[in-house]
């Protein structure tokens, strides 16, 4: 069995006093590529943020890359973010700055120092998502689906072994989002974990993964009902 990256047991998840999800018991695996599916609201954002940190894990066991959740110290947490990526539905980059300064802002800031290894290392990640002629350009010149493509770029910098990915797709059409959903499902094929949130079903049954529904305060895992609609 591949090696388990993330563990919860008995976790009750809560967004300020309220209890979203109870008692989630999840064991994700590296390699593997996970579907967080449930009406708006149902918790999935909320469970994303307790795997890095956002919010606080109060019950249960938790274990994320080694880390425990519910004794992880704040000065802790930057070491395990270094060790995630993280894709936000609205991408979050820096708008004064080009691409690539964008990127080599996150180096520089997770202890790169190396002028040419930097370099390498940006112009690695944008031939992979696709973008290697798009480094000068500022974010706002850029569309909505390549903005994303830069923020996945972003989130594989250091190569992390799990990439998070909160509504990915959300503002995106059709044809985008799979392109997207391509380049994450590409990184759970060379070992990383993803976990991944989203309302479109139809990914499912294109990329194939594990399919965990947030509903009524419950997480469960439905792979099989998305499986045997094949």
């Amino acid at each position: 069995m591949e090696e388990t990256l993330i563990q919860y047991k008995n976790v009750d998840v809560y967004q300020q006093e309220h209890c979203v999800l109870n008692e989630v018991a999840v064991e994700l695996h590296k390699g593997e590529f996970v579907y967080l599916i449930g009406k708006v609201g149902a918790g999935k954002s909320s469970l994303l943020k307790t795997f890095y940190g956002e919010l606080d894990v109060k019950s249960g066991e938790a274990r994320v890359m080694g880390f425990d959740m519910r004794n992880i110290k704040r000065k802790q947490i930057p070491q395990l973010r270094r060790k995630l990526g993280i894709v936000f539905q609205d991408f979050q980059l820096l708008t004064d700055r080009t691409i690539y300064d964008n990127l080599e802002f996150v180096l520089k800031a997770t202890g790169w120092k190396n002028k040419e290894q930097i370099k390498e290392r940006i112009s690695e990640v944008l031939l992979e998502v696709g973008m290697e002629n798009k480094g000068y350009k500022l974010p706002n010149e850029l569309s909505g689906g390549e903005q994303q493509r830069i923020v996945i770029a972003r989130a594989i910098l250091n190569s992390p072994e799990i990439i998070l990915a909160d509504e990915p797709t959300g503002n995106l059409d059709p044809e985008t989002g799979k392109a997207i959903v391509r380049l994450l499902h590409a990184r759970s094929e060379n070992g990383a974990l993803v976990v991944m949130s989203t309302h479109n079903l139809s990914l499912l049954q294109e990329f194939p993964g594990t399919v965990y529904r947030c509903e009524k305060h419950q997480i469960e895992n439905v792979t099989a009902e998305y499986a045997k609609n094949e």
